[in-house]
């Protein structure tokens, strides 16, 4: 009985821990997708209110070369929402690469792919 207690103690400590961090919810452009018009920005969801501070995204093309207007913020009406501005993008597949910290101080990175085809 008491093994049985501690296995459901941990499961409940893992899954606690788990979701206090901020996940991708979803994005636009969304992962590798493939866009037929140049995003003007993109946007990425989260599951927690951000810090604006200290989250970042940046866009890649194929070459790493850092292809956004370099303009990352957090939206003013939308804490859950981080936003990044583009130039007219020219055909290919880019990389955006996120770093956020969540208000409650977790750090969160991820990265995925797009396609823009015109």
């Amino acid at each position: 009985m008491t093994r049985c207690f501690l296995v459901v103690l941990l499961i409940a400590v893992v899954a606690a821990d788990a979701t206090a961090h901020a996940v991708l919810e979803r994005a636009e452009p969304r992962p590798a997708s493939k866009v037929r018009t140049t995003p003007v920005e993109v946007k990425l969801w989260f599951t927690e209110i951000l810090e604006p501070t200290f989250s970042t995204v940046r866009v890649v093309d194929a070459q790493d070369r850092r292809v956004d207007r370099d303009d990352v913020r957090v939206d003013a009406g939308n804490p859950v929402l981080l936003r990044v501005s583009l130039p007219p993008l020219t055909a290919g597949t880019y990389r955006v690469i996120w770093r956020v910290v969540s208000v409650d101080t977790h750090v969160s990175q991820g990265q995925f792919t797009f396609s823009y085809a015109p």
